[in-house]
């Protein structure tokens, strides 16, 4: 058996009789430069960082484009770091698939470095974060991690805690930022970028204004003072590029772990962590990926472009992320979810040879969605949900499932749904009212927090910062019986946090409440509002 560690990285001819290529660069060099003069640092080790933007740094090593790593680090799962990232020395298996069953494998050895973001880790963030050869911060936090507030606009309980205790003690990821770049500013009043990756609308602006929220928190209390506000504000000091990014990485498959076993590679089953992330020593993943990012870099950059990445201006950036995310990717994925956990689907390729399912993601993307996109000439809209359609939601061999793209929806909600809404109100020649797919998919969505699928089974919900309190307004309404429904839904849909617009205010309250009525009839239900509306035969 050969195993993944530095040490067995030398091994070249064993490695390439099992069909994985190792990096052709010094990694020992590459780790010594990391620590010596680190140049990127990246907080959210989970598996789309590993699978893709850690794979863009390894091909610029290969290249010689560039000579140090990337520092990863958590603030959210330190199992990560501690049984996924250290027993390797940090490396990763990276296995690719095609959608006719064929993969490509590789060992992805750009890490330089994992940190934990507990009391030492943050003293080594710290002394990261006051290196002048420090360009770049990234981000794969989910969209959760950019909000501070609850869904009735008040601090998170954490957020509130360090807005009062301040920098020296902050626990959540986007106080720990601001802390950093406090230590940054104090060390000369270094530049940096901080670009978001996170599959979210103006990613950087979210980030830019939860950094800010903070800081002037702090000010207020003095523990921070005036010119630091002033550095995060001037964009030659820091900036937040906004960006688009996009790569199906689903949890590790066990189909990918028996063929790597049988290969004889040892330790390669997956875990799931304490924070319950399902995570492996390898990632699987697709082929196809886009990464386009705002070209403001106050302390220069690595080349990424000649990795593929566009770099190019925030209208353009705006654009692509609109198209992918509000468009044609992000809802198409959010509507099978709650679809596929309520009609009992375990993956996303399978729900695309559901005829009704199917015609649900043409409705929302190439009718209601594709009228309100800008084309943003660098990659063609039409292009883009054409393979999404016909070549990457039915491929196969991605192990993607309902339940883990159902995760968080309610942080997904006002962005994959809420800004195609929000772009018909203003649009001249169109209606708001006339959408009926998107909203058939927000009440698909609050019939699954009911916590019960179409056959009337207990469905194991995926984690939500809102379930809580999503299910407590719901609480009473029972499948079957009609007149259990007595008006629980409409604060609900009059949230702005939510769906980004107030929509009774907007028109579409009562048309979500009656297809909301019609999936909650009774058993079998779901599978016949879908008939009713999407059957070819209809």
């Amino acid at each position: 058996m050969l195993k993944m560690n530095a040490v067995n990285l030398t091994k070249k001819k064993e490695w390439a009789e099992l069909g994985v290529a190792v990096p052709s660069f010094d990694y020992s060099s590459v780790i010594r430069r990391t620590l010596a003069a680190p140049t990127w640092v990246h907080f959210g080790a989970g598996n789309l960082f590993r699978a893709f933007i850690a794979e863009l740094q390894q091909l610029l090593l290969e290249a010689g484009k560039v000579d140090t790593g990337i520092i990863a680090t958590d603030t959210f799962d330190f199992d990560l770091i501690d049984q996924i990232y250290k027993p390797y020395d940090n490396l990763t298996l990276l296995v690719s698939l095609k959608p006719d069953g064929t993969t490509v494998k590789k060992i992805i050895a750009s890490i330089g470095e994992s940190i934990k973001g507990d009391t030492a880790g943050l003293d080594r963030l710290r002394t990261i974060f006051t290196s002048p050869t420090l360009q770049m911060a990234s981000f794969t936090i989910t969209e959760k991690g950019y909000s501070l507030v609850d869904l009735s606009s008040q601090f998170l309980p954490v957020v509130k805690a360090d807005l009062t205790a301040g920098p020296d003690q902050a626990k959540h990821v986007m106080s720990i930022i601001t802390a950093l770049l406090y230590s940054r500013y104090q060390a000369g009043k270094l530049p940096l970028a901080l670009v978001s990756m996170d599959n979210c609308s103006q990613n950087g602006a979210k980030l830019q204004s939860s950094v800010l929220t903070i800081a002037e928190a702090w000010l207020k209390k003095g523990f921070v003072d005036e010119g630091f506000l002033c550095y995060l504000r001037d964009q030659q000091k820091i900036s937040f590029p906004w960006s688009m990014i996009d790569k199906i990485t689903p949890r590790p498959s066990e189909q990918v772990e028996k063929h790597l076993t049988e290969l004889g590679i040892e330790g390669m089953s997956p875990l799931v962590t304490s924070k319950n992330t399902f995570v492996a020593p390898f990632v699987n993943t697709e082929i196809p990926h886009y990464l386009v990012i705002e070209d403001q870099f106050p302390n220069g950059r690595p080349p990424l472009e000649e990795a593929g990445v566009y770099f190019t201006d925030r209208e353009t950036v705006q654009k692509t992320e609109r198209m992918k995310v509000t468009t044609c990717l992000n809802p198409l994925h959010t509507a099978l979810a709650v679809f596929g956990c309520l009609l009992g689907y375990d993956s996303i390729a399978a729900e695309m040879k559901d005829t009704e399912l199917k015609a649900l993601v043409e409705k929302i993307g190439y009718e209601e969605g594709m009228p309100v996109v800008v084309d943003p000439k660098i990659i063609s809209p039409q292009a883009f949900i054409h393979e999404v359609i016909t070549e990457r939601l039915p491929n196969p061999f991605i192990p993607d499932s309902p339940f883990r793209i159902a995760t968080d929806t309610s942080q997904k909600m006002p962005v994959r749904f809420g800004e195609t809404i929000k772009s018909y109100i203003v649009h001249p020649d169109l209606k708001v009212t006339d959408l009926f797919f998107i909203p058939l998919v927000i009440a698909g969505w609050c019939r699954y927090l009911l916590g019960v699928d179409d056959k009337l089974i207990t469905l194991n919900l995926s984690s939500d910062p809102m379930l809580p309190e999503l299910r407590k307004a719901l609480a009473g309404i029972k499948v079957g019986i009609p007149q259990s429904y007595q008006g629980q839904l409409r604060p609900i849909l009059a949230n702005p946090v939510l769906f980004g617009v107030d929509l009774w205010e907007v028109g579409l309250g009562k048309k979500i409440e009656g297809l909301f009525l019609e999936l909650i009839a009774g058993k079998g239900a779901v599978r016949q509002t879908l008939v009713k509306y999407l059957s070819t035969e209809g």
